[in-house]
């Protein structure tokens, strides 16, 4: 069993803040995939079910970012599960919109609900950094995590979660090269073929059963300047 774990805050004032992106990959999941509907438990938001081979939690802690850790926590201790069980979907600074990445394990660099489930849990779990970019200044970051995303950001988001739930079942079989490949085929999607021929298959030899469109060699070309005279006696000569 797995147990996925989407980063948050709770109530609609923050559903839709950048903050909230874990939250958002967990919902795209259960309802692409038929999960049950969420159910209060452990503080937190519960829910089971299955991706490809795999029985997966997915929670969405309730106690507040800074908090999750709690959550997490007692969901493990109950389903008796260690820490590289867990995957835990988070923003991240770090990245550019529209990036992803997966990491096994490492420091939580400041992540409030990552500090939080390091506390509870140890480091050694998974992370998917879902980038959100950064304001700039780290006067700004609370400001800004705290803000809804834009309308300019709906594309990139949208195709962002839906990859998610397209690589899930990977991620849960314990394949990161191929749930990473699923969102970067909805990011960046193949360009279609323009359907131009290559120029130089067009370029065919003459046909033979046409007649060629040369010019004479220059033997035939010359014009025969011989008066009629001459041409009469030529020929009896």
């Amino acid at each position: 069993m797995k147990l996925f774990v989407g980063l948050g805050n709770p109530g609609s004032k923050y559903a839709q803040n950048r903050h909230n992106i874990g939250f958002m990959a967990m919902d795209q999941i259960a309802s692409d995939h038929g999960f049950a509907p969420f159910k209060g438990k452990f503080q937190g938001a519960l829910t089971e079910g299955r991706l490809g081979r795999e029985k997966v939690l997915l929670l969405k802690p309730e106690t507040f970012m800074n908090l999750s850790g709690q959550s997490v926590g007692e969901v493990m201790r109950f389903y008796k599960l260690t820490s590289e069980d867990v995957v835990v979907f988070h923003d991240e600074l770090d990245l550019n919109p529209g990036k992803l990445k997966y990491k096994m394990s490492g420091g939580h660099a400041g992540h409030n609900g990552l500090r939080s489930i390091h506390q509870h849990i140890g480091e050694t779990y998974g992370r998917v950094r879902m980038g959100i970019g950064h304001p700039g200044r780290k006067e700004l970051v609370s400001a800004y995590v705290l803000h809804d995303f834009h309308k300019a950001d709906q594309d990139w988001l949208d195709d962002m979660l839906r990859g998610i739930s397209d690589g899930a079942a990977h991620l849960a079989e314990g394949d990161p090269a191929k749930f990473s490949n699923a969102v970067a085929l909805r990011l960046n999607p193949p360009r279609p073929s323009t359907g131009k021929a290559d120029p130089r298959a067009q370029q065919k030899p003459p046909s033979k059963d046409k007649p060629s469109t040369e010019k004479p060699a220059k033997a035939e070309r010359e014009i025969d300047a011989r008066s009629p005279l001459q041409k009469l006696m030529d020929k009896f000569s």
